[in-house]
């Protein structure tokens, strides 16, 4: 709602006169002018309780004893109903990071996270009169909805159809935005984005974590070596044939492949052994 609100300039000038000639008929000291600088002084005065100052980005929410009126949104030297309470409430986008949270994960792992809500007033009636203060409610609300999402995610290796913490950075964020915004709309707060600014497994836990994410890049590196040299392995051995370089009985073959493997997929080097004799002994 958007309270009644015109140029000031007039009515500044119009309050210092009335209270110039209040003072002038005070001086002639006589019944009549001393009743007509009463008038002048308190309309002069009554203008000046109606004119205020908005800045850019500020708004003013105007009462007249206890009822709502309205916002005043237009900036400069403003007038408004005299004798109203006005209120400035910024609708700047502001935003803030959240205390590091320490929770549990969806999986039970205590981890470490803070977010980072940027959000404005959009409804600077509710901001003034549904919550006691709209700055502490939206703070509360934005770590209460953090902690809520990152129970629901697990920190890392999620099951097929579900995101984790790490690896869904995005679509989390989402999650968190769209739930702060749900617990703040009844303040008239709009939420801008929400950014994950923290992750960690918790100080307890986060070296056998560690353990356990080496472990696995050192299987994933053995794996792909494996794989590796089995292809290798295979090409040799259809190339042996195919040019009929040597015939390799089954017990031959299976020795040849069981060292190609050896050499191709140990982390030392491997020292050659040189047969004088023939290929069965």
């Amino acid at each position: 709602m958007v309270a009644r609100a015109g140029g000031a300039i007039v009515a500044l000038v119009l309050a210092f006169a009335l209270a110039g000639l209040g003072i002038v008929l005070f001086a002639v000291a006589t019944p009549a002018s001393a009743v007509a600088a009463v008038v002048c002084l308190v309309v002069g005065i009554g203008l000046f309780t109606g004119i205020s100052v908005v800045s850019p980005g500020q708004t003013l929410v105007v009462q007249l004893f206890g009822r709502y009126l309205g916002t005043i949104r237009r900036t400069g030297l403003v007038l408004t109903v005299p004798l109203t309470t006005r209120r400035r409430v910024s609708v700047r986008v502001r935003n803030f990071e959240t205390s590091e949270l320490k929770v549990n994960d969806a999986d039970g792992n205590p981890i470490n996270i803070a977010a980072i809500v940027v959000w404005q007033v959009a409804d600077t009636a509710k901001a003034s009169f549904a919550v006691e203060d709209y700055d502490d409610f939206v703070v509360v609300q934005a770590e209460s909805a953090l902690r809520h999402v990152a129970m629901s995610h697990p920190y890392d290796d999620a099951d097929a159809g579900e995101e984790s913490l790490r690896g869904a950075t995005e679509v989390v964020s989402a999650e968190i935005a769209a739930e702060v915004a749900e617990r703040v709309v009844v303040a008239g707060v709009e939420v801008i984005e929400a950014r994950i600014s923290n992750l960690a497994y918790a100080p307890e836990i986060a070296q056998a974590m560690l353990q356990r994410q080496q472990a696995g890049a050192i299987i994933a590196a053995r794996s792909r070596i494996v794989e590796g040299a089995v292809s290798m392995v295979e090409d040799a051995l259809a190339r042996l044939e195919r040019d009929d370089v040597v015939v390799l009985d089954d017990e031959r073959r299976a020795t040849m492949v069981s060292n190609l493997l050896v050499v191709l997929c140990g982390e030392s080097r491997a020292t050659p052994v040189v047969n004088a004799g023939s290929l069965y002994q």
